[in-house]
């Protein structure tokens, strides 16, 4: 994903959301609908804005 407006969009998104760093799983999942991205998408801005997912819904991450 190149980046646009939209990428601007979800990564403040990402920010209002996250505490501490860290966001929710759920609430990765529900960003990541809204916006019409993949979850793995999801998981590279996650990683390149160094916010951590928590309270993971598989349990890897807590």
């Amino acid at each position: 994903m190149e980046f646009t407006m939209d990428r601007e969009k979800i990564e403040k998104a990402i920010l209002e959301k996250s505490k501490e760093g860290k966001l929710p799983c759920a609430l990765c999942f529900e960003i990541a609908e809204d916006f019409g991205i993949s979850k793995r998408e999801m998981g590279k801005i996650l990683n390149e804005i160094k916010v951590k997912i928590s309270q993971c819904q598989l349990g890897c991450f807590e």
